[in-house]
């Protein structure tokens, strides 16, 4: 996702200066309308915005790769990543305290909607050009094509809403925890062994493909100039974010999410318009009853979704990567539109993205998001195939399995 070193445009310091700004003033904000607590989540949500960026840690890329190339690179990076975070979550979640803070997982039904979801949740990251996290850190980069992924990711959360009650009253097994039903010890070994033979798999695919495995992203800066400017190797990306999802289990009492903000901000957007989104069966659920009626920076998920953007916009800056364009191909513009539908239609199907159903969920222990990966994977594959019809210079691959 990043430029060569070489085609890097010049480091700008405006970008950077003002995103940090906008941190400062809305840390002060929240300081004296909601409390401390948000304002420290607003950071969290910085953290991971510089880190996905400096990383380019993107699901749809990694994926994508794979898919056409048997480069296993980003999928492992993906375990790394999953494999510090139940080590750090699975002991706390088990305890139900972290820091003397009660803390619970994101455990929920495995079934038809998860399946369904997760599937054109994937087709729509290889449409929209993103996942979740994909969507927030390369809009928050200056990515304008990305900015109307996100725009129709909300209108397509918002739609699903309105349908969630039908979709989730379909067959599915009880929400389920390998923690609580097999103890933390046991989890723990069977996790790290499935990450492994995940990974392990990655390497056969991509060596029997290419004889060896890719070298590592290199960088002309070293050190601290790394830190800040870039790019950064993917397993730094792995434990940054690992650390960074503990570190708002420990603060928010619950792990990482993205999506349901964007859910949010659509029906706050609708209400203000007239639409009587308080009488569909999901905004009278009481936690969202309570988001719908309460102020959106009371909303932990919104703050830090906030600081996901503005944090990746510091990195963008500091890096020199900070250009937006809004020369957008046609059929770029229809996939963006489309995929940013699916997304947001598929993640409240599936109780979650790449983020809240599968890191944070595999991260519970949960059931369901090993679900949502074996389903998103699958709908990942199909995208592949239909994204050469809307961008230009993609070849469509020959066959999706296989080596």
């Amino acid at each position: 996702m990043s430029l060569p070193l070489s085609a890097a445009p010049q480091r700008k310091l405006g970008a950077p200066l003002i995103a940090f700004l906008l941190l400062v003033v809305g840390a002060l904000f929240l300081q004296s309308a909601v409390g401390v607590r948000q304002v420290l989540l607003l950071i969290v949500g910085a953290a991971l915005g510089l880190t996905l960026y400096h990383a380019a840690f993107g699901f749809t890329s990694a994926w994508r790769v794979f898919i056409n190339e048997r480069r296993g690179a980003g999928l492992r990076a993906q375990m790394v990543m999953l494999a510090v975070a139940v080590v750090l979550f699975f002991p706390a979640l088990g305890a139900g305290t972290l820091f003397g803070t009660p803390v619970t997982g994101l455990v929920a039904p495995a079934g038809v909607s998860v399946v369904f979801g997760a599937f054109i949740f994937g087709i729509g990251m290889q449409m929209g050009g993103g996942c979740a996290s994909g969507t927030l850190f390369t809009v928050g980069g200056g990515n304008a094509r990305m900015l109307v992924t996100l725009l129709f990711f909300i209108i397509g959360s918002l739609i699903a809403t309105h349908h969630v009650d039908w979709w989730f009253s379909l067959p599915s097994f009880p929400a389920t925890s390998i923690v609580k039903t097999f103890g933390v010890i046991p989890a723990l070994l069977m996790s790290l062994a499935l990450f492994a033979i995940i990974a392990l798999v990655t390497v056969k695919l991509e060596k029997r493909r290419h004889g060896q495995l890719e070298a590592a992203v290199t960088s002309e800066h070293v050190g601290v100039r790394r830190f800040f400017r870039g790019p950064w190797p993917l397993v730094w990306g792995a434990v940054g974010l690992a650390l960074l999802n503990y570190a708002t289990l420990a603060l928010a009492g619950r792990p990482w999410g993205i999506t349901s903000a964007f859910a949010l901000w659509g029906a706050k957007v609708a209400g203000g318009l007239g639409v009587d989104v308080g009488s569909w069966p999901f905004w009278q659920m009481p936690a969202n009853a309570k988001a719908l009626a309460a102020p959106v920076w009371e909303d932990i998920t919104t703050v830090m979704d906030i600081g996901i953007m503005l944090g990746a916009a510091v990195a963008a800056g500091l890096a020199g990567r900070f250009a937006p364009s809004l020369k957008i191909p046609t059929r770029s513009l229809i996939a963006a539109v489309i995929g940013g539908l699916l997304l947001g239609y598929g993640s409240r199907l599936a109780y979650g993205c790449n983020i809240g159903a599968y890191f944070s969920g595999i991260a519970s222990g949960s059931l369901h998001g090993w679900l949502w990966l074996v389903a998103a994977f699958a709908g990942n594959a199909v995208g592949v195939r239909i994204r050469p019809v809307f961008f230009e210079g993609e070849r469509r691959p020959a066959v999706l399995t296989g080596c």
